[in-house]
């Protein structure tokens, strides 16, 4: 029996970066989820953040996160086989700090999949084979200050008109292909309906497994034309002060490879004070279940997420303010009234106001 494990966010911050920098894994994970890393035969993660010691921050809105190239040996030292780059912190402190970022994971010798310095690196899906099976990762990410389409570099963006046909191809040469999504509404446990569509969609075009790594909270998740479709794991490392209580849980995917069948179970795990352990939190995985059971009521998602529009009125409101600066080049309203036409979720949230609220239709 072969193992594979499938884990969210990492990024070293502040109070643990010297951790990183030590490689001590008993202190980010704590001995139990330490040996459970360990024991498997293949891992994969998000590296939400460049690893360089350059700092040349992007304008954008949100944060612009950075840890040392030094951090990379905590990567190491949990084992990590894949790191995820497509997401929306890729470009954070410019082209060479992720060309650099690039550059430590290939000397560490930790592969990469959904970005790169050319376009064949960015859009390339990761192959391998376990257990008698042949696995395909494919990594893509929402529109908001990262595509390789917008810098010459970064991180492989969802295109409909090419990243469903990818999917395709993919599952073509492959028995079993994962798609990290990174996208959906940050602290929002359900899929928002395009959310929905879209993850249904990379099902139907052939993914076995559909994971959206973004909203930093534990979501909900269902069985869709065959695949496993999970809105939302949470974090796996994500230090952080002043953040929404969703942080404090998350869960980590185990896939177990077994006579040509790959199961999945999930693992809970919660925040420490300096990374992330095993949890006993029953609630973990019992929310998860219950969302999921709620989102196949008919009318449910689409109900649920208008009572989240109504509730951010006013932050849509000040949302809108930035298109009366628009105009001004190099300004953060500017960076955020462009984000606001390009990003998935705060484009349908905007609309869901002015529609379905205002009925501007």
């Amino acid at each position: 029996m072969k193992s594979i494990i499938i884990g969210a966010d990492i990024v070293p911050t502040a109070p643990n970066a010297h951790l990183f920098e030590a490689a001590d894994t008993t202190a980010l994970l704590g001995e139990e989820l330490r040996d459970i890393l360990a024991s498997a035969d293949y891992r994969i993660f998000n590296l939400e953040v460049p690893l360089s010691d350059i700092r040349e921050p992007i304008l954008k809105t949100g944060p612009n996160l950075s840890a040392s190239a030094a951090c990379v040996a905590g990567y190491k030292a949990m084992g990590i086989d894949l790191l995820c780059l497509a997401n929306n912190h890729t470009l954070d402190q410019g082209k060479a700090a992720f060309a650099d970022t690039v550059r430590v994971l290939d000397e560490a010798g930790i592969a990469h999949v959904g970005g790169g310095l050319t376009e064949e690196e960015v859009r390339a899906p990761h192959v391998f084979e376990l257990g008698g099976v042949k696995f395909g990762v494919i990594n893509f990410c929402e529109h908001e200050f990262s595509w390789f389409a917008d810098y010459g570099i970064g991180a492989n963006g969802f295109d409909p008109l090419y990243s469903l046909d990818e999917v395709s191809a993919l599952k073509e040469q492959c028995d079993y292909v994962i798609a990290l999504y990174h996208g959906g509404r940050e602290h929002y446990r359900y899929p928002s309906p395009e959310l929905r569509r879209i993850c249904r969609r990379i099902a139907e075009k052939g993914a076995d497994l559909v994971i959206c790594q973004h909203t930093h909270c534990v979501g909900a998740g269902e069985s869709w034309a065959g695949a496993e479709i999970i809105y939302g794991q949470g974090n796996m490392i994500f230090t952080k002060e002043g953040v929404a209580d969703c942080w404090d849980t998350s869960f980590i995917v185990k896939l177990t490879v077994e006579d040509g069948k790959v199961r999945a179970e999930y693992i809970p795990i919660e925040r420490t004070e300096l990374g992330t352990k095993l949890s006993s939190d029953p609630s973990i995985l019992g929310g998860f279940e219950e969302r999921s059971r709620e989102i196949t009521e008919e009318g449910f998602v689409e109900n649920k997420y208008l009572e989240l529009v109504e509730s951010l009125g006013e932050t849509v409101r000040n949302h809108l303010s930035y298109f009366a600066d628009a105009h001004i080049p190099f300004t953060k309203h500017g960076a955020g009234a462009r984000n606001l036409i390009n990003c998935a979720p705060h484009r349908e949230l905007l609309v869901t106001y002015l529609t379905e609220i205002h009925g501007l239709k």
